[in-house]
C-alpha cells in the first residue's frame, strides 16, 4: 500500500465558455483565479485554475474551456460529482446565495453524516457543498464570499461506476481505506489526509457509459509532496501492471497519468513548485502565462483566445 498520496491535488473539467466559467467560480463561488494559462497540449484553449489564496493542493478546480463545446452525457466511468468543503452551519447561506444567482439543480441531502447542498455548474457540472467540522484550511478571503462562509477546498469526489471491485482495490493500493457504505455508495478515505481526502464510489451496474463534453471531469489528480515521492508512486503502479505516462512538466507541478479500471483518468501531481513560481502571490492569475515553448507564439495565441473580463 502506498503512503505518499495525501488526497486530491486538483480536479480538471471542460467547459463551453471561458467568461461564463470564470464568473461562476470567482463571483458565484468566491474562489480565486490562481492561474490563467493555456492547455499545454492545445494552446489555442485556456487552462484556468481556481482555488484558495495560493492554490494549495486540494483546493484547485481547473478548466479547459473549449468554445461552444457540446455538453457531455452523464453515466458510468466518470467523476459524477465534485464536492467542496464549507464550514458547518453555512448551507442556508449558500442555498440563498446560489438561488439568487440563478444556479440550477439545487437540492439538500445527507451522506455519511454530512449535510450537503447539490447544484449544477454552467455546463451541467455536478457539484456539492458539504458541511465539514474541523477543516482548518483557510478559505480565500479576497473575493465575493467571506472566509466565515467560504470554501475550504475539496472534500472529495464521487465516481460513478458499474462495478466497485477493481477501482476499490486500486484506491486501497493508493492508501485509501473503505470507511463506510450507504446503499450504492461506498466511501474511501485517507486517514490524516489533506482535507480533500475522500473518494465515494457510486455503483450502478446497469448505467450507460458517460460521454465526455462540456461539464465533464477530464481527470482527477492526487497529491504527493515532491518528485521523489511521485517517482516512488509511478514505480509501484508500473510494477502493479498499470500503464503510466512518463513524468510531464506542467510548470506548476509535475504530473503522471494512468487510466483506472472503471475508466476514469487519474493523475498524480506534485505539490512543488506551486503557482507562485512565475507570479507573486498578490497577482496570481492576472496575466496570461505561457510555457516556454509557446512564448514565441504569444501574439498569435493572445489574438486567438477570447478576452476574459474580471
Amino acid at each position: 500500500m502506498l503512503t505518499q498520496i495525501k488526497g486530491l491535488h486538483h480536479v480538471t473539467s471542460m467547459a463551453a465558455n471561458a467568461q461564463e466559467n470564470n464568473d461562476f467560480f470567482t463571483k458565484t463561488l468566491g474562489l480565486r483565479r490562481v492561474k490563467k494559462t493555456v492547455n499545454f497540449d492545445a494552446p489555442d484553449v485556456y487552462h484556468l485554475y481556481y482555488g484558495d489564496e495560493v492554490g494549495n493542493a486540494g483546493s484547485v478546480m481547473t478548466y479547459f474551456p473549449f468554445p461552444d463545446m457540446n455538453r457531455g452525457a452523464r453515466g458510468a466511468g466518470e467523476v459524477a460529482e465534485t464536492v467542496f468543503s464549507v464550514p458547518r452551519g453555512t448551507l442556508p447561506y449558500w442555498q440563498e446565495r446560489l438561488t439568487k444567482e440563478g444556479v440550477q439543480g439545487l437540492g439538500t441531502y445527507d451522506l455519511f453524516g454530512e449535510k450537503r447542498l447539490r447544484f449544477a455548474g454552467p455546463d451541467g457540472d455536478g457539484f456539492s457543498l458539504a458541511e465539514v467540522d474541523g477543516d482548518n484550511r483557510t478559505p480565500f478571503d479576497g473575493g465575493t464570499v467571506s472566509k466565515d462562509e467560504g470554501i475550504h477546498g475539496f472534500r472529495g469526489v464521487t465516481m460513478r461506476l458499474r462495478d466497485e471491485g477493481a477501482t476499490g482495490e486500486l484506491l486501497t493500493f493508493m492508501g485509501y481505506q473503505p470507511v463506510d457504505r450507504h446503499g450504492d455508495m461506498i466511501r474511501y478515505a485517507i486517514p490524516g489526509g489533506n482535507g480533500a481526502d475522500t473518494v465515494d464510489l457510486e455503483v450502478i451496474p446497469g448505467a450507460a457509459r458517460a460521454f465526455q463534453g462540456a461539464g465533464s471531469v477530464h481527470h482527477v489528480a492526487f497529491s504527493v509532496e515532491d518528485r521523489a515521492a511521485q517517482l516512488e508512486v509511478r514505480k509501484a503502479l508500473l510494477d502493479t501492471g498499470y500503464n503510466v505516462t512518463p513524468v510531464i512538466d506542467r510548470d506548476y507541478f509535475w504530473a503522471i497519468y494512468f487510466r483506472t479500471p472503471g475508466g476514469v483518468l487519474f493523475e498524480i501531481a506534485t505539490n512543488e513548485p506551486g503557482f507562485n513560481r512565475d507570479e507573486d502571490t498578490a497577482h496570481l492569475g492576472e496575466a496570461l502565462k505561457l510555457p516556454t515553448r509557446y512564448q514565441q507564439y504569444r501574439s498569435q495565441i493572445e489574438a486567438h483566445l477570447p478576452a476574459i473580463k474580471d
